[in-house]
C-alpha cells in the first residue's frame, strides 16, 4: 500500500450534513477497497483566487489515507461523478506504508 491525500473543493452550497455523508460515503469506499483512512482535515470555506463554476467560495477537505493503486483509481473516478465536488487533486505522499509504524505529523 501506499500513502495519498486527496484534496477535494466541494460546493459552497452544501450544507453540514451534506458534506459529511459524502465524506463519509469516500471514506467508505477506500476502506472498502482494503486502504486505511488516516486522518480527514475540514479546512471550511474559503475565497477562491479564481471563480469555479461561477462561485467564487468553496469549502476544502483534505483526505490522507493508505490504499492500494485500484482503490485510488476507484475514488478517482467516483469523485468525477459526484455531484458538489468541483475540483480535487491526489497526490502519492509515500510510496511504502507499513500500518503498524508510527505516523508521522
Amino acid at each position: 500500500m501506499r500513502k495519498y491525500e486527496t484534496l477535494l473543493l466541494l460546493s459552497p452550497e452544501l450544507n453540514a450534513e451534506s458534506k459529511k455523508e459524502l465524506i463519509e460515503s469516500l471514506s467508505g469506499l477506500i476502506v472498502r477497497q482494503e486502504g486505511t483512512m488516516l486522518t480527514v482535515d475540514d479546512w471550511g470555506t474559503k475565497e477562491l483566487a479564481y471563480p469555479v463554476r461561477k462561485q467564487v467560495r468553496g469549502q476544502y477537505v483534505r483526505m490522507e489515507f493508505a490504499a492500494p493503486g485500484a482503490a485510488v483509481a476507484e475514488l478517482e473516478r467516483i469523485v468525477r461523478i459526484t455531484d458538489g465536488i468541483y475540483k480535487f487533486v491526489t497526490v502519492k505522499l509515500a510510496d511504502k506504508f507499513e500500518p503498524a509504524a508510527p505516523v508521522e505529523a
